[in-house]
């Protein structure tokens, strides 16, 4: 009788550490902070609900656009789910008031050094979960994206590849970007955008919220990174199937290869596009950042992008 009891207590307590075990491999979001310039910083991270033990994951690193935070992205680009599906881990950093320091003067806090807080938040991550040091990538929307581009341009020894979403190079960030290797580079870019021009210029500030300054051309940042990643020079263009025929949109692909380490610059351009993450929702008025595409799901898109691509010791 005091056996079957020991062994009842034993299976009682097997299972209730099973459904510990459980729980925690199902909780997969985790809030964290480290100290960076001498200031507090704070991120979300989302780990793959199911992963392969001992073996090191990719990272990618998704910045939020000016006035949002990390935990406002997620449900724009859906990445958890793709995370969950590829065995990625996703980090959502919170920028200092809700902004990051792209290169562009007119930023709000231009003393915010946001390439070393990146550099250290890898670091931290690295030592903490083990992540693949070779296949850490960086993704954003608008000031989101023009930071991911300032990490190419600055963080090249830390960052395979970057996707760049309704997102220019910072005018003023362009004559001191020089990378010390090459950084595969995808960009998407709506030709209707009203915050974000298309042919370069001045920045749209949403009724004076935003932060303003200049940004050269969607095509003439590709012509950038596709020399300095020496790709071939002449493109192979795609016009992808039209999805849906009446929305008024198209999708070209131009792919730059064969560049120095295996590098490459790839360019989606949405025929009547907006300021907005392809495939994820409309998350303010037609009006303010015009329409969302149904044509390109941006988040699949980029994984399938940085997949191809790894940093070379």
């Amino acid at each position: 009788m005091k056996s079957h009891v020991l062994r009842l207590l034993s299976l009682g307590l097997g299972c209730a550490l099973y459904g510990l075990t459980l729980q925690a491999q199902q909780t997969a979001e985790v809030t964290g902070e480290i100290e960076s310039g001498g200031i507090k910083r704070t991120f979300l991270l989302h780990l793959p609900a199911s992963s392969p033990k001992g073996k090191p994951l990719p990272l990618v690193i998704a910045l939020h656009g000016g006035g949002g935070q990390g935990k406002g992205i997620v449900k724009l680009t859906g990445l958890n789910e793709l995370a969950d599906r590829n065995n990625f881990i996703v980090v959502y950093p919170d920028g200092i008031e809700r902004n990051w320091n792209d290169g562009r003067s007119t930023v709000r806090r231009r003393d915010v050094d946001d390439v070393k807080f990146l550099g250290e938040l890898i670091e931290h991550l690295a030592k903490t979960y083990g992540i693949d040091r070779q296949r850490v990538y960086a993704t954003g929307i608008s000031n989101g994206g023009m930071m991911s581009l300032r990490l190419a341009c600055e963080l090249s020894d830390k960052i395979a590849a970057i996707a760049s979403i309704a997102a220019n190079l910072p005018a003023e960030l362009q004559p001191r970007c020089r990378p010390a290797r090459p950084v595969s580079v995808l960009m998407i870019s709506g030709t209707a955008d009203p915050l974000m021009p298309f042919g370069g210029g001045d920045i749209g500030t949403m009724g004076g919220r935003g932060m303003g300054g200049k940004v050269i051309s969607a095509q003439e940042t590709v012509a950038f990174w596709a020399k300095v990643n020496r790709t071939a020079t002449k493109p192979v263009v795609t016009d992808l199937p039209d999805v849906d025929p009446n929305d008024g949109m198209r999708v070209r692909r131009e792919v730059f290869g064969k560049g120095a380490l295996n590098s490459e610059v790839v360019f989606y351009t949405i025929t009547n596009g907006g300021h907005t993450w392809p495939g994820g929702f409309q998350y303010l008025g037609e009006a303010i950042i015009g329409k969302t595409s149904r044509e390109l799901n941006a988040s699949a898109t980029m994984g399938e992008f940085f997949a191809r691509h790894k940093r070379t010791s």
